[in-house]
């Protein structure tokens, strides 16, 4: 038997035991979760098409990880303008095997799997806040530089490489390939990105 999902602005055609990669969808790996919209359901010639969606049919899943997905480049130039902008995106993913097809408003007959550890009681929760990942450089002491004179840095940009220790001209036109690397893999920035802004900032760091 198969059937047609929609979830995330997606059509999938899905059977029991598929492994799926879905857009983002809440749950902890071993939960099981229902997709309700459900397009089509049958086997064979024996198919139901819904009108949008088949009444009282859903298909369960259980959820085996969550992560993102590869790097995707969008470049914009505008001609004769000296302007270019290029960002990175990386979009969060849910990994999902397909349990059962149910119709009729069934039920799924599988349980979500126990968790390993319990959830501490409100009583013994710590109350010290986890510790915050180190940024990747330190910024030097003085003044920052305006980074957003280097074309592709904005506000938002400027404000997360602050973050990261990054606060001067010298700084970025110091940055090494292997900083670059760093950069790429930590944040939402490409590695031609950061080259092209490792030239501007030579530039203006005379």
């Amino acid at each position: 038997m198969f059937a047609v999902i929609k979830t995330g602005g997606k059509q999938y055609r899905v059977s029991a035991n598929d492994l799926l990669q879905v857009e983002l969808i809440a749950g902890e790996p071993g939960e099981i979760i229902q997709f309700a919209d459900v397009l089509a359901v049958g086997e064979g010639e024996d198919v139901a098409f819904g009108a949008p969606l088949v009444e009282g049919a859903s298909v369960a899943a259980e959820v085996v990880e969550q992560g993102r997905g590869k790097k995707v480049i969008a470049f914009k130039k505008r001609r004769r303008q000296n302007s270019r902008r290029k960002r990175g995106h990386r979009q969060l993913l849910t990994t999902v095997r397909i349990s059962e097809i149910l119709t009729g408003g069934a039920k799924p007959s599988k349980k979500a799997a126990a968790k390993k550890e319990a959830a501490p009681k409100k009583a013994e929760a710590k109350t010290e806040a986890p510790a915050a990942a180190a940024p990747l450089f330190t910024a030097p002491a003085g003044e920052p530089d305006d980074l957003t004179k280097i074309k592709g840095i904005g506000p938002v940009a400027a404000g997360q490489l602050a973050e990261q220790g990054i606060t001067t001209y010298a700084q970025v036109a110091a940055l090494t390939d292997e900083d670059v690397v760093r950069i790429d893999e930590a944040m939402p920035f490409s590695a031609d990105q950061i080259k092209d802004w490792r030239e501007q900032a030579a530039e203006l760091a005379k």
